[in-house]
């Protein structure tokens, strides 16, 4: 076997020593940097630029380049919203399509692969925000994060944009180009095609379920994780439609005859507004649709009937998922959460099922306070029970293991810790414990347990399909019992099995409020 970077064919004008940093991909030689103990090739292009006539476009094959492609630096984020976007719209551009690849040292075996798709409600975020050398040197494999359009560019449906049924989910397309990038090139970064584990969180988790059911997602992983995945939140392909032309109008390209031709002509600043196609209590997302030839129909009612990806399937949520958005809305907004405006929250919320989510979490129960009820109520109702129910009709077919982070006191951004409410286990924390994010305090001792642990569960699945660890408490199948269903409850003061999540969340009540 040749030395990883070396090869015979080199291009005219390139001659390449062994070198770890340099790897040949399908479309040419990339230099990343290498330590003695692993590798990182950041702003790999896996795609062509989705510009001009490309944009609103399935994502084309990249063009092969010569010499050797500078992959030391993150390519840009997709284009999103100035006002949504924690760092304001720098650094983004339309053309963006590129990943990042972490890998130990180079080895004559090749390692298992985990595929990481961002969340951010599909409007925000990047691959380049997960440093995801935790994983790699604890975990001992390969991880690929990526980016994917957003927001408008990425979900727009209007129906003039192609053909009947082949409009929208252009940023879920970008996913699955990724994923074959990922077949065709990761052998060349130590990384075993044959065993790709795809995992996302919140927007990146609804994504993996996506993938579960959608046809050309087919034999592209062999395993997938789903943290804190509203995957209840998908819109259909004729509503989806029907917003779209709303957002050309509003646009100024409201003529059906010349939209795709007008859309394609705006500036790429004019797009940064998303297109929203569903809200999670106060908040709103872009996204995947449905009824398209991309994706037939809704991952719910597959996963329902037993049409998902027989896979085996890591998934879960957090304790308090949220909070966080409660805290959001008080400090960019300024919302009191004032015990008067709960039942308008409730109603915003849940409509016609507002007065008996009230009466099932009551302001009293809650000290009071109507943020943590109203956070109660949404994350029951939105992830945990859906969650739940995931992975009640999938355990009937697939191997699932479940899991709760359950944290108190996670550390959290500065603004957070002075609200006057607790933040507690809500959405997007347990991602500390897995990669370097920055942004918060560092973890204390029994946090850095809890991380280490996490992280060698979830490599553990990446590499066997299975979390079992040696000397970390026992993780079984969830099983297909709804009554008894086990979930391992992630918690630094010892993480042990639970059994009365459902009850905990109330998961009954939610389930006759869809009936």
């Amino acid at each position: 076997m040749l030395p990883l970077g070396c090869a015979t064919d080199d291009p005219p004008g390139v001659t390449l020593p062994p070198d770890p940093s340099v790897v040949k991909t399908t479309a040419g030689f990339v230099r990343g940097l290498a330590t003695l103990d692993k590798r990182h090739f950041a702003g790999v292009p896996y795609a062509a630029p989705p510009v001009g006539p490309l944009r609103w476009q399935p994502p084309q094959p990249v063009a092969p380049w010569e010499g050797v492609h500078d992959a030391t630096r993150v390519g840009p984020r997709c284009l999103q919203d100035e006002g949504t976007d924690l760092e304001l719209g720098k650094g983004t551009d339309e053309d963006c399509l590129t990943l990042n690849v972490w890998t130990p040292a180079p080895s004559n075996e090749l390692r298992p692969v985990m595929v990481w798709i961002h969340g951010g409600a599909f409007i925000n975020g990047s691959g380049g925000m997960y440093d995801s050398r935790w994983l790699v040197d604890r975990g001992d494999i390969v991880v690929v994060t990526i980016n994917y359009r957003l927001g408008a560019l990425g979900f727009l449906a209007h129906p003039a944009l192609g053909q009947k049924g082949a409009v929208g989910n252009y940023g879920l397309q970008d996913q699955q180009a990724a994923l074959r990038w990922v077949r065709d090139n990761i052998a060349a970064f130590g990384g075993d095609p044959d065993k790709v584990t795809i995992a996302g969180e919140s927007a990146g988790g609804m994504s993996v379920c996506d993938h579960m059911v959608a046809p050309d997602s087919k034999g592209l992983f062999r395993a997938a994780i789903i943290q804190s995945g509203p995957c209840q939140a998908q819109l259909a392909l004729p509503e989806a439609e029907r917003i779209s032309e709303e957002y050309a109008r509003d646009a100024g390209c409201g003529d059906p005859a010349t939209a795709a031709a007008c859309l394609r002509a705006l500036p790429a600043d004019k797009l940064r507004k998303p297109v929203w196609y569903d809200r999670i209590g106060e908040d709103t997302l872009s996204g995947p649709v449905y009824g398209s030839a991309v994706l037939p129909e809704d991952p719910m009612v597959a996963i329902a009937e037993r049409r998902a990806a027989d896979v085996p399937v890591l998934i879960g949520s957090n304790r308090d998922e949220f909070t966080l958005f409660v805290a959001l809305q008080y400090l960019r907004l300024g919302r009191q959460y004032a015990p008067g405006e709960y039942p308008g929250l409730l109603a915003d919320t849940f409509g016609r099922d507002a007065a008996a989510v009230g009466a099932r979490y009551p302001l009293d129960r809650y000290g009071g306070s109507a943020a943590l009820a109203y956070a109660a109520a949404v994350t029951d109702g939105v992830f945990a029970c859906v969650a739940n129910t995931m992975t009640d009709e999938l355990a009937p077919t697939n191997d699932v293991y479940a899991y709760e982070f359950n944290d108190p006191r996670p550390p959290t951004p500065e603004p957070m810790r002075t609200l006057p409410f607790p933040v507690g286990a809500s959405h997007s924390l347990e991602l500390r414990y897995l990669f370097d994010v920055g942004g918060a305090p560092p973890l204390n001792p029994a946090q850095q347990e809890l991380s280490n642990q996490m992280i060698d569960y979830w490599t553990s699945f990446v590499a066997n399909g299975n979390p079992a660890t040696e000397g970390l408490p026992d993780w079984p199948e969830a099983g297909d019992d709804p009554a008894a269903m086990k979930r391992l409850s992630l918690q630094p003061d010892g993480s042990r099995l639970s059994t009365d999540f459902a009850a905990a969340h109330q998961c009954g009540f939610w389930a006759e409020q869809k009936r």
